[in-house]
């Protein structure tokens, strides 16, 4: 299979038709839904309070970039689907500014805070929680089981490929079709090859898309293809 380039791409997760931003968000287009995965704010301070030193900066850069993928699409709906905040005391250490941030983004439209492992119960910073969301053949929750109609995140998927100038190795969102698992939109999160075992276990044939962020361009690519 040739791979497809443009800024965004289409995938269909049990006939439902959704838009992968190459900002690393998904879009509902009909229901006017936003779903970004994996924001893991504040990992950096979570770091820096057992010695690790990053710079503090992580928090910043993950809201800056939702707020022009939401300004982007004003959706009706985001859903933030788990692992929002790194640790579950992290929501305590936003700063006024960021704190300030959210509540704008979340001004007239309504916010999901799905639980992660990460985050189990984030408090006082709007919005309503949830451990999953189901809206007509797809559920949303954050630790994929496999089953149809499911998008899911905590795996933090990148790929590694080959393009005509170079090789790539990206963050990248995993369907074949019937499922699909998003990539970390925060920051500092890491990835986890889709060649990973955890990912054969979710998809026993390896017949999926890897829809991977490229530079400018959304890089769609068979799963034979990436290594």
């Amino acid at each position: 299979m040739r791979g497809t380039f443009c800024a965004s791409g289409m995938m269909d997760v049990a006939g439902t038709a959704l838009r992968v931003d190459l900002s690393g968000a998904l879009v509902w287009d009909e229901q006017r839904l936003l779903v970004v995965s994996d924001l893991h704010l504040e990992k950096g301070s979570s770091y820096a309070s057992r010695g690790t030193l990053l710079p503090p900066f992580d928090t910043v850069a993950t809201l800056n970039r939702l707020t022009a993928v939401i300004a982007h699409y004003n959706p009706r709906i985001v859903i933030a689907l788990g692992d929002s905040f790194h640790d579950r005391d992290a929501h305590t250490r936003l700063t006024g500014d960021d704190r300030a941030c959210i509540a704008n983004l979340q001004v007239g439209r309504d916010w999901v805070w799905i639980t992660g492992n990460h985050d189990p119960a984030p408090r006082g910073i709007g919005g309503e929680l949830a451990d999953a969301v189901t809206l007509g053949a797809v559920t949303f929750r954050h630790e994929p089981s496999g089953a149809r109609g499911e998008i899911a995140g905590h795996l933090h998927p990148k790929a590694r490929v080959a393009t005509r100038a170079r090789t790539l190795e990206r963050r990248c969102f995993v369907c074949d079709g019937e499922r699909a698992v998003m990539p970390a939109f925060g920051a500092y999160a890491g990835g986890l090859s889709v060649r990973d075992a955890a990912f054969a276990k979710l998809f026993p044939k390896r017949a999926f898309i890897a829809h991977v962020l490229g530079d400018g361009r959304l890089h769609s690519i068979a799963a034979a293809r990436c290594y």
